[in-house]
């Protein structure tokens, strides 16, 4: 299977349990790794046969400025969603990383692997 890459994708947004947390945007780290076949892209050579990395940050973005969650386990659930919604997307590990939740740590977070249904594999290891 054939995969796009978004690798260390910083976000700013709400997330976390205490008020401190909630009363302003942190930094959020995010890694996407999307299963796919590129081999439609690679005949024709058009952004129309691939799945566009550019408008797809874009969309994390949007949704992790727009959202306010309380674990980054949810987040990284609204992310898998998104990238399950394009056609062309059979699965999705996502990462997600807060970077100033703990003290003496680079980070804390959480990945998942989610597939469309009727694809196997759903809990695969990396």
């Amino acid at each position: 299977m054939d995969q796009v890459l978004i690798k260390d994708l910083l976000a700013r947004g709400v997330i976390g349990l205490s008020q401190k947390e909630r009363s302003r945007p942190q930094d959020i780290l995010i890694n996407i790794i999307m299963d796919t076949d590129v081999n439609a892209a690679i005949t024709s050579d058009s952004v129309q046969d691939c799945v566009d990395y550019s408008e797809m940050t874009k969309a994390v973005f949007d949704l992790v400025e727009k959202n306010q969650r309380y674990t980054v386990e949810a987040l990284a659930g609204d992310i898998a969603a998104l990238c399950l919604d394009h056609p062309l997307v059979t699965a999705a590990r996502v990462r997600v990383e807060k970077t100033s939740a703990v003290r003496f740590v680079q980070s804390v977070g959480v990945e998942i692997f989610r597939s469309k249904p009727g694809r196997s594999g759903t809990n695969r290891p990396a």
